[in-house]
């Protein structure tokens, strides 16, 4: 795809230099995401969360908390029901509606998320009393190794991910890997092959390749996320992006001793800088990312 690609081309000149900066501040490491040291609790807390983990085409539209962005919010209002009342059950999930996740998330049960947020978290209760037992530690204890557990999630409706590209699928997986990773970190998941993850694509880890020189988009798809136009997903140009950041960050990979996971977790976080967070990224109202 990066070789056929119309709309984003990678700037192979980038990669070294860019990769020997990363290797300088050693990946800046994203913290893991986990609540609590109970093992089951931070399962829970990864793959829930996660189920979740997308809608970033509709944050402009949602209510977020004093400095805070979409994903905090969501994730704030996560952790603090799970130290309140502890993690949803899997049966709890089973029986999630709109008005039960907006509750806990602090937005309207009528926003269009509300109900794709519900749908996820029905889907990963229904996994969890067909298939292991009701527990969150079942899913990693199922499989020996993270490129099996995240291949696990892929297969689930609510970790879905996968696009078309001139007839060709192309299965991103974003959330999927990434809970798998999380996973990991959190000590729920003690498994080999971390490394063999890829990037999880989605719109912020373009957003700052572009900004940083590794990504050229086509002038006129520049001009349309400038003017904070939403893609459409599955076009052209929003599988563009996410396949050629995968692509560049397997370069980068290369090029360092980091994994593409730890890059792309450096590359998230300099996303939440003001320099990124003060211009347009593409956005794409989808349950992908």
């Amino acid at each position: 795809m990066a070789e056929r690609a119309r709309f984003v081309r990678i700037e192979e000149e980038e990669i070294e230099p860019y990769a020997a900066g990363l290797a300088a501040d050693g990946g800046e490491q994203e913290p893991a995401r986990e609540t609590a040291a109970n093992r089951e609790a931070a399962a829970a807390f990864a793959i829930c969360m996660n189920a979740i983990n997308f809608g970033s085409g509709w944050w402009p539209t949602i209510r977020k908390r004093p400095g805070h962005s979409g994903y905090a919010t969501m994730a704030a209002g996560v952790e603090d029901r799970f130290a309140d009342v502890g993690s949803w059950s899997a049966e709890e999930l089973v029986a999630m509606d709109a008005e039960m996740i907006a509750a806990v998330v602090g937005q309207d049960p009528g926003h269009p998320l509300m109900a794709q947020f519900a749908a996820a978290l029905r889907g990963v209760g229904e996994h969890l009393v067909t298939e292991h037992g009701g527990r969150f530690l079942g899913v990693p204890e199922s499989v020996n190794s993270i490129p099996a557990l995240a291949g696990l999630l892929a297969g689930w409706d609510s970790f879905a991910d996968a696009s078309t590209y001139e007839g060709r699928r192309v299965p991103f997986y974003k959330r999927a890997q990434l809970t798998a990773a999380d996973l990991h970190r959190a000590g729920g998941a003690d498994l080999p092959g971390l490394e063999h993850l890829t990037a999880f694509a989605d719109n912020l880890v373009p957003h700052v390749l572009r900004v940083d020189g590794v990504l050229q988009l086509d002038p006129a798809l520049t001009a349309r996320i400038e003017a904070e136009e939403l893609l459409t997903h599955g076009s052209p140009e929003e599988v563009e992006l996410r396949a050629c950041a995968v692509h560049a960050i397997e370069h980068l990979a290369g090029a360092s001793r980091l994994t593409p996971a730890e890059i792309d977790s450096a590359l998230w976080n300099r996303g939440r800088s003001l320099r990124y967070k003060s211009l347009p990224r593409p956005r794409s109202r989808n349950t992908a990312y």
